[in-house]
């Protein structure tokens, strides 16, 4: 496995638990996403009285073998990924957050003549990868449903798509909202969003059907007793999550399955 980041024992050292992984699909570059997660989950770990693995791994269709293969105990994973992960291994949704939606985005040069999707047929868009939720499958299906033919191309991360489109390696770019605001502003003020597609409930935090109910409480109440400092909230911001609320499959991520994703997902993807 390509692994690329990880932390032994972030949290609660004495913890009566085996160490716990997290796995975080990399939308973003491996140093940021370390940075932003390795402070909640000491956080989250003091509180629930767990030590984390933070493990993560170079791309996204990594980061998807690992889940389908049910290798991590807990992971942070977009809206289909919980699909398909508890289609294959039974996760199930803990937390996600409850002030944002997510919306898949098409994003341009900010000076590009490109107006309508329309423009699109037969350009070259990047993505992260094949399978993320919003990002890629939203948009591939919603250009498809249009009859506007691409031509994919996949950069392995959020990062990457943003700075293909300033660099006018592509004519756009699928991404998502929740890190296109996360971006710096000196390459948010290059690109332009285009297009959105209907908005969904965001990336949950998910758990193996191997974890215990009691740990599964107990990182939960640790994610919702860290938002209730101006300090936590502003931690839980870094992870796409500054609002953390209880979710469930049923209600939340079950209507996905009624998308029509499943032929765009691709497997065993690179």
């Amino acid at each position: 496995m390509p692994l690329l980041a990880c932390g032994k024992c972030i949290g609660d050292p004495n913890s009566i638990y085996p160490i716990r992984s997290v796995y975080v699909v990399p939308q973003l570059a491996p140093a940021q996403l370390y940075v932003r997660w390795a402070p909640v989950l000491e956080k989250v770990g003091y509180s629930a009285g767990i030590c984390f693995d933070l493990i993560i791994v170079r791309t996204i269709p990594d980061f998807e073998r690992e889940l389908l293969d049910g290798k991590p105990n807990f992971a942070f994973m977009n809206p289909y990924h919980q699909v398909m992960a508890y289609q294959a291994k039974g996760y199930f949704p803990l937390l996600a957050d409850g002030k944002n939606k997510l919306d898949g985005i098409i994003v341009v040069k900010k000076k590009s003549g490109i107006e309508s999707i329309e423009s699109l047929r037969g350009a070259k868009l990047a993505f992260p990868a094949p399978n993320a939720f919003g990002a890629s499958l939203l948009v591939r299906a919603t250009l498809a449903k249009q009859g506007i033919d691409i031509e994919p191309i996949y950069v392995n991360s959020h990062n990457n798509v943003y700075r293909s489109v300033i660099a006018g390696d592509v004519s756009a770019g699928g991404a998502v909202n929740n890190t296109l605001q996360r971006e710096p502003p000196e390459v948010q003020d290059q690109v332009r969003v285009l297009f959105k597609t209907t908005s969904y409930v965001p990336h949950p935090f998910s758990v193996s059907p191997a974890i215990s109910l009691q740990e599964r409480q107990k990182v939960t109440q640790g994610f919702l007793e860290l938002a209730k400092t101006a300090e936590g909230r502003r931690l839980l911001d870094g992870i796409q999550m500054p609002d953390p609320i209880v979710v469930n499959y049923a209600r939340d991520y079950q209507p996905l399955e009624q998308l029509g994703l499943a032929k765009f997902v691709v497997k065993n993807a690179n």
